[in-house]
C-alpha cells in the first residue's frame, strides 16, 4: 500500500518534469536538483517496502514508519499535483486565447504556486525542499529495521476470470441447507401468533450469509412465499433504515416515506395476511428496543411467515426470542478440502493435480474449517501453477501472525500479499465504503482513477486498467455478491466483513465512516484529522453538514451521499474553501441542494464530482470551469438543471460527462473535450451543432444523438465522422422530422458509424423513403441488435437477413409498408443466423410476410435457425406467419396482439392453423 503512494509520487514528478520542459517553463534555482534528490530518495525506500508492510503486524516501530511514509507521501502528492496543474493552467490560456489569462498572484492551496510571466516560482522550491528534509530523515531511520530489499516489482497476474467460475457454487454445507429449508417451509408445533424467527449463529466467515443466500433463492422457498425481503442489517441496528429497506424491497421501489410510522403502517398493510420471508443479515444489537420497533410491523403477515437471522452473537438470537437457533461451526476436514481442492484445481490437468495434491491438503488444512479462508486460499492457489510457488504459501512466515480475527486473518493476509502494489492500494481503499454496501463497480474504478491508484500508460486506457485490477481482486474471492448486466458482464459486488476488516486495518489512520448525529456534529476522534479518504452518513434526515467536517483538510476522497431534505442540508458556502485537497466529491442525492458554493473551482485537485440526483439542482458555477484536472462529471437525474457552464471547453481532461435523465444543452466548445469517452447524449442545436462531434474519437459504450432535423445537409452531417469512433458501441440516430425525403437520406448516410457497432437504433426517420445504404452486413458485421422505430415513408425493408451476428431485431411503426419477402432475407446462405428475438409493432398497413420455401430448400437455404421469440404487435391486417419460421425447432414464444386475422387463424380451439404453432411452449394471443 505504501508502495502504491510512492510509486503514485514518483510518476507525477516524472509528469510534472516533462510538462515545464515541454512548456519551456523554468523553476526556481535549485528545484531540479531537490526533486532529483527525491526520486532518488524514493525508490529506493520502495525496495525495501515490501518486507516493511509483512512486519507492521508484529513490531510497532515498523507501522509507525510506515505510517509517517504515506503521511509525507500523501504530502509529496498535494504538492506536486498542484505543481502540475499551475503547469496546466498556463497550457490552457496558451491553447485559449479567449479567455483571460488566470491571475495567479495570490498562491494556490497546496500547493501554492503563482506565475511570473512563463517563470513557475513562489514556494514551490520551499515545500520541495521540507519535503525532502522529512523524507531523509524516514529514510535515515529505515537503517535500524534492517529491512531486506527487493527489486522485483510485482504485476498482476490472472490464470482466469469470475465470469466463468463462481466459487459458491461450492458451499459444503448440504446438511445445513437441509435444516434451514425444511425450517422455512415446514409447519411447527411452537408456531403461533408470534414471530418465527431461525437463527444461524457462527462465527466471522463460516457461511452464514452464504447459507442464508441458498436458502433464499431456492426454488421451493420461492414458490412458497408470498413476499421476500432480503436486508443487510450490519451495525449500528437503525430502525428507520432497516424498515425502509423492507418497504423498499415490498414494494420493488424506493419509498417516499420519512418517518418511521409512516413507513411501518405501510409494511402493515402490505404483507397483511401474506406469508413472508424476511432475512436480516448480519444483525449485531443486543438492544431489544431497538429490535422491538422493526419488529412491531410485522406481525400481521400470515401463518407460515419466517424471519432468517445470521448473526455472530448468541445473545442476539436470545434477544431476537429466536424458535430455532442453528449454530453452524467449522467444516469437516474432508469438507473444506473438498471447497479448496474443487478451486484451487479448477482446469488443472490429472498430472498436475497429483503433483500438487499433498501440498494442498496441508494448505487446506490451515483453514480451520472456515469457508471464507478456503475460498481465499483455493482462489490464491488457482493462481500459483509451480510446485515451490505452493511449497512457498505453505511455509510461509505469515502462519504465524495472529491479526485481525483468529484463524482468518492468515488466508486474507496471504491473498493480500500476493497482490502487486498497485492492486493492494485498490484494495484497502475499499474501506471507505460501508459494511455491507453495494459498490458499483464503474464508479469504483473512476474513484480509483481519480486518487492516481491507476498507471496512465500511453498504449493501455486507464479504465482498462481498472477494470483488471477489479477482476484480479474478483478472482481472488475478495469480492462477492454479484450483480450482473445482460451480458453476464459484473456491473457491482460487496465485501464481505471480513474481508472489509482487513481493509480498515490496512488504512487505519487513512479511511474512515464518519457519522454525523443529530447534534449536527461528527463524531470525530483526533486521528481522523489526517483522514484521507471518508465516506460521511447522516444518521437522520433533519442533519446536515456538521461544521467540523472543516477539519479534515487533507481529504482526498469525500463520498457524502445521502437523502437529505432539510433545508439544514445545504452545503456550507465554505466548506471547499478547507476541503482543497479532494480528489473525488461524491454529493448524491442531497435534494435541496439548489445551487454549489462558487468555491467549488478551489479544489485544483478535483477528479471526481458526482452531483446525480440532486433534483432541485438548477445551476453549477462557471467556477467549476477551473477545475482542469476534473475526469468525471455526473449529473444523472439532476432534472431541473438545463444547461452546462460556457467554459466547460476548458475541462481537457474530462474523461466521462454523464447526464442521463435530463434535459441538459451542451454549450458551445464541447468537441475540445477530446479526452471524453462517456457522452450518453448529443442534441444537435444552434450553438452546438454536430461538427463538435468531429475530433471525440475516444468516445466509448453508446452515444444518443438527437435533433438530427437541425443538421443543414449531408455535407454539415459529415463533419461528426462517426465512422472514425471505433470504440463506439451502441448509437440511436433520432430526430429527422423536418428534413425533406433527399436530405433526410442523405443525412443519414452521412451518419455512417463505424464497423464495430454492436447496436443501433434509427428514429423518427420521417421523410426518407428508404434507408441508408450502410444498413449491409458490410458495413455492420459485428451488429447484434437493431431497432427501427418511427419510418412512416418507407415501404422496404434492407436485406437485414444478411447480418451475420444479428440478435435481436425491433421493427415499429413502418405505416406504408404492405409486403415483407425475399428482399428481408438477403442473399447470404444462412438469413439471420444468429437472430434470436424478432418483433414487429404498429405495422399499420402490413398485409403479408412470406419466407418462400421452394426456393430456399432448392439452395439448402437456413432461415433463423436459432429464433427464441416472435412477437407481433398491433398489425391488424397481417393475414398469415411464415410456416418456414412457425417450424423452427428452437421458437419457445408466440404473440400475437392487436392483430385480429392472426388472432382467429391461430386460436387455439377454432384456428385453422392452431396445429402449426401447437408445438410452441408459450403462445400468447389477444386482442
Amino acid at each position: 500500500m505504501a508502495d502504491a503512494l510512492v510509486s503514485i509520487v514518483l510518476e507525477r514528478l516524472a509528469s510534472v518534469l516533462e510538462q515545464q520542459i515541454r512548456q519551456q517553463v523554468t523553476l526556481v534555482v535549485g528545484v531540479k536538483s531537490e526533486v532529483d534528490n527525491l526520486k532518488s530518495t524514493l525508490q529506493s525506500i520502495r525496495a525495501v517496502l515490501g518486507d516493511a508492510e509483512k512486519r507492521q503486524f508484529t513490531e510497532e516501530l515498523v507501522k509507525v514508519w510506515l505510517e509517517r511514509l504515506k503521511d509525507i507521501s500523501y504530502q509529496m502528492d498535494d504538492v506536486v499535483d498542484g505543481w502540475n496543474t499551475a503547469l496546466l493552467k498556463l497550457q490552457i490560456a496558451a491553447e485559449n486565447p479567449g479567455i483571460p489569462k488566470p491571475k495567479i498572484s495570490s498562491c494556490l492551496p497546496s500547493p501554492c504556486v503563482c506565475f511570473k510571466q512563463v517563470f513557475l516560482r513562489c514556494d514551490i522550491g520551499i515545500k520541495i525542499k521540507d519535503i525532502r528534509k522529512q523524507l531523509d530523515a524516514i529514510a535515515n531511520e529505515r537503517n535500524q529495521f534492517n529491512f531486506v530489499s527487493s527489486s522485483t516489482i510485482q504485476q498482476p497476474h490472472r490464470r482466469m476470470t469470475s465470469s466463468v467460475f463462481d466459487v459458491r457454487q461450492f458451499c459444503g454445507r448440504d446438511a445445513d441447507i437441509d435444516v434451514i429449508i425444511d425450517k422455512l417451509l415446514g409447519g411447527s408445533s411452537q408456531e403461533s401468533s408470534s414471530l418465527y424467527i431461525i437463527s444461524i449463529v457462527g462465527m466471522g466467515g463460516i457461511g452464514k450469509t452464504t447459507l442464508a443466500q441458498l436458502a433464499y433463492n431456492d426454488d421451493r422457498v420461492k414458490a412458497y412465499f408470498h413476499e421476500r425481503m432480503w436486508v443487510c442489517v450490519s451495525d449500528p441496528f437503525d430502525p428507520m433504515r432497516i424498515s425502509r429497506a423492507i418497504l423498499e424491497a415490498l414494494q420493488k421501489e424506493s419509498s417516499g416515506f420519512h418517518e418511521l410510522e409512516d413507513v411501518q403502517q405501510k409494511i402493515c398493510t402490505l404483507i397483511a395476511d401474506k406469508k413472508f420471508l424476511l432475512v436480516l443479515d448480519d444483525v449485531w444489537t443486543e438492544n431489544y428496543e431497538l429490535w422491538e420497533q422493526v419488529e412491531s410491523s410485522l406481525k400481521g403477515g400470515a401463518p407460515g411467515s419466517r424471519i432468517l437471522v445470521t448473526t455472530r452473537n448468541e445473545n442476539v438470537s436470545t434477544m431476537m426470542r429466536t424458535t430455532y437457533k442453528h449454530p453452524l461451526g467449522e467444516l469437516s476436514k474432508e469438507q473444506c478440502w473438498s471447497l479448496f481442492s474443487n478451486i484451487a484445481f479448477y482446469g488443472r490437468s490429472r498430472e498436475k493435480v497429483e503433483e500438487l495434491k499433498n501440498i494442498g491438503r496441508k494448505i487446506a488444512e490451515k483453514c480451520s474449517g472456515l469457508p471464507l479462508a478456503a475460498k481465499v486460499l483455493g482462489s490464491l492457489m488457482l493462481l500459483k501453477d509451480n510446485k515451490e510457488d505452493w511449497e512457498s504459501i505453505l511455509n510461509n512466515e505469515i502462519w504465524q501472525l495472529a491479526v485481525i480475527e483468529k484463524h482468518l486473518s492468515t488466508p486474507l493476509l496471504l491473498s493480500y500479499y500476493d497482490l502487486s502494489p498497485a492492486v493492494k492500494r485498490c484494495f484497502s481503499y475499499c474501506a471507505v465504503f460501508q459494511k455491507d454496501e453495494i459498490i458499483s463497480k464503474d464508479r469504483l474504478i473512476k474513484l480509483w482513477m481519480a486518487n492516481g491508484y491507476l498507471n496512465s500508460i500511453e498504449s493501455i486506457e486507464m479504465e482498462k486498467t481498472g477494470g483488471d485490477y477489479f477482476e484480479d481482486l474478483v478472482s481472488r474471492s475478495l469480492f462477492q455478491d454479484f450483480d450482473r448486466d445482460d451480458e453476464g458482464n459484473i456491473i457491482s459486488c460487496k465485501m464481505h466483513d471480513i474481508v472489509h476488516d482487513l481493509a480498515q486495518s490496512l488504512t487505519k489512520n487513512e479511511c474512515f465512516i464518519l457519522e454525523i448525529d443529530e447534534e449536527n456534529e461528527v463524531r470525530m476522534a483526533s486521528s481522523f484529522q489526517k483522514a484521507r479518504h471518508a465516506t460521511c452518513l447522516i444518521s437522520t434526515e433533519s442533519v446536515g453538514f456538521a461544521s467540523t467536517i472543516h477539519n479534515l483538510k487533507y481529504l482526498h476522497t469525500l463520498l457524502a451521499a445521502g437523502w437529505v431534505n432539510s433545508d439544514t442540508a445545504r452545503l456550507p458556502p465554505n466548506l471547499f474553501k478547507h476541503l482543497v485537497c479532494l480528489r473525488a466529491l461524491d454529493l448524491t442525492w442531497h435534494r435541496l441542494i439548489v445551487e454549489l458554493p462558487r468555491n467549488l473551482g478551489k479544489l485544483i485537485h478535483l477528479r471526481y464530482l458526482n452531483l446525480s440526483r440532486n433534483r432541485s439542482l438548477k445551476e453549477l458555477p462557471e467556477t467549476i470551469c477551473d477545475l482542469y484536472n476534473l475526469q468525471t462529471l455526473n449529473v444523472c437525474s439532476c432534472r431541473m438543471l438545463f444547461e452546462l457552464p460556457q467554459g466547460m471547453r476548458k475541462l481537457i481532461n474530462l474523461r466521462h460527462l454523464e447526464f442521463e435523465d435530463t434535459s441538459l444543452s451542451l454549450p458551445k466548445g464541447i468537441g475540445r473535450l477530446t479526452s471524453l469517452r462517456t457522452l450518453t447524449k448529443f442534441f444537435i442545436r444552434d450553438f452546438c451543432k454536430i461538427g463538435e462531434l468531429k475530433n471525440l474519437n475516444s468516445l466509448r459504450g453508446g452515444l444518443v444523438i438527437r435533433w438530427i432535423a437541425n443538421v443543414k445537409n449531408a455535407e454539415e452531417a459529415g463533419e461528426a465522422e462517426l465512422k472514425n469512433k471505433k470504440h463506439l458501441h451502441h448509437l440511436e440516430l433520432s430526430g429527422f422530422g423536418g428534413l425533406a425525403s433527399a436530405a433526410s437520406k442523405g443525412v443519414a448516410e452521412a451518419l455512417q458509424p463505424h464497423q464495430n457497432l454492436k447496436s443501433l437504433k434509427i428514429s423518427g426517420y420521417d421523410a426518407a423513403t428508404e434507408f441508408p445504404s450502410w444498413i449491409a452486413a458490410s458495413s455492420l458485421a459485428q451488429l447484434k441488435k437493431l431497432e427501427i422505430v418511427d419510418c412512416p415513408q418507407v415501404t422496404c425493408l434492407p436485406p437485414l437477413g444478411e447480418l451475420p451476428l444479428l440478435e435481436i431485431l425491433i421493427i415499429k411503426n413502418m405505416k406504408r409498408l404492405k409486403y415483407v419477402g425475399g428482399e428481408f432475407l438477403g442473399s447470404s446462405t444462412t438469413a439471420f443466423p444468429k437472430l434470436k428475438h424478432l418483433r414487429f409493432n404498429d405495422m399499420e398497413e402490413w398485409e403479408k410476410w412470406e419466407v418462400k420455401e421452394e426456393d430456399d430448400e432448392e439452395e439448402g437455404r437456413s432461415v433463423m435457425p436459432c429464433l427464441h421469440s416472435l412477437k407481433t404487435v398491433g398489425c391488424p391486417k397481417l393475414e398469415s406467419l411464415p410456416e418456414r419460421l412457425l417450424q423452427i425447432t428452437s421458437l419457445q414464444e408466440l404473440n400475437i396482439i392487436g392483430s385480429p386475422t392472426l388472432q382467429d387463424r391461430y386460436h387455439e380451439e377454432t384456428g385453422e392453423d392452431w396445429s402449426k404453432i401447437s408445438h410452441i411452449q408459450r403462445v400468447l394471443a389477444w386482442y
